[in-house]
């Protein structure tokens, strides 16, 4: 079985959240959402503005990786952070993702 952590960690007197998460393990939208810190109702936001992608149409029957719990925090972010409406953060989180693979494949290039 496979065992979510989360942990509150205090360094310098700012406090830190983190989990601690196998990148295979699976979690329903419940376990997903308390993860994220966030309702249920913005993680299904999230999968219909595209940000995470669902295939079964039912939310009860998602189930969600530790990858996309990285998405989904990167999100929340973005849209604390910029104030941000989920189809701005849709767009910047694509765009973050295509300067990653760009910087990836220019890494890649003999210099």
């Amino acid at each position: 079985m496979r065992q979510l952590i989360i942990r509150d960690i205090t360094l310098d007197q700012a406090a830190l959240d983190y989990t601690l998460m196998d990148h295979q393990a699976l979690l329903d939208l419940s376990a997903f959402a308390h993860a994220c810190g966030q309702p249920h109702d913005w993680v299904i936001a999230l999968v219909e503005h595209s940000i995470l992608e669902k295939h079964e149409s039912q939310p009860e029957h998602w189930q969600f990786v530790g990858e996309e719990l990285a998405r989904a925090r990167r999100a929340w972010r973005l849209q604390r952070d910029f104030d941000a409406s989920l189809t701005a953060v849709a767009v910047m989180l694509d765009l973050l993702d295509e300067v990653k693979q760009l910087r990836a494949r220019v890494a890649l290039q003999p210099q």
